[in-house]
């Protein structure tokens, strides 16, 4: 696949048009069924990154939630947003990172604003916050069709040889 890396002028990061699903695999361990980014949008080194999770009718977990009224659950929703930090952070620190696991360490203020259901598209945008050693807190906010559907600030470790 074609990748788009440019500097970027204002915010001095490099930036990473868009990635596949065979990256971000490279990036990250999850595998389905907890694999819950499908691609990356736009990866600013450093700083920030936009992924992008489809949702099917036919993820696992709407068999049982609910099988009337599939509804994706909102812890899902912030895995989705650590893993999309992830992917961040592995980017960022290149071949250092690999082989390497980030870890959940907190989640704080997470708000869901209204439910996803099958046939939404998840854009999940995290911004760093800030880096401390091994340790980056990150903003998150999910979005379906530009409305805001949940969001909260995420601390991951990384951690490994």
């Amino acid at each position: 696949m074609d990748q788009q890396e440019q500097a970027s002028g204002d915010t001095g990061g490099t930036r990473i048009e868009a990635f596949d699903i065979a990256r971000i695999m490279q990036a990250i361990p999850h595998r389905y069924p907890m694999l819950l980014v499908d691609r990356m949008v736009e990866v600013v080194l450093g700083e920030s990154a936009v992924g992008i999770k489809n949702v099917t009718a036919n993820e696992n977990f709407f068999q049982g939630h609910f099988p009337s009224h599939p509804v994706m659950p909102g812890v899902l929703i912030v895995e989705a947003m650590a893993q999309t930090s992830g992917v961040l952070v592995v980017e960022t620190l290149g071949e250092s990172a690999r082989g390497r696991l980030v870890y959940f360490m907190s989640i704080e203020n997470a708000k869901f604003r209204r439910p996803v259901v099958p046939g939404d598209q998840l854009r999940i945008t995290v911004t760093k916050e800030r880096q401390r050693g091994n340790v980056w807190k990150f903003a998150c906010v999910a979005r379906v069709d530009g409305a805001t559907v949940a969001e909260a600030t995420v601390t991951a470790m990384i951690v490994g040889a």
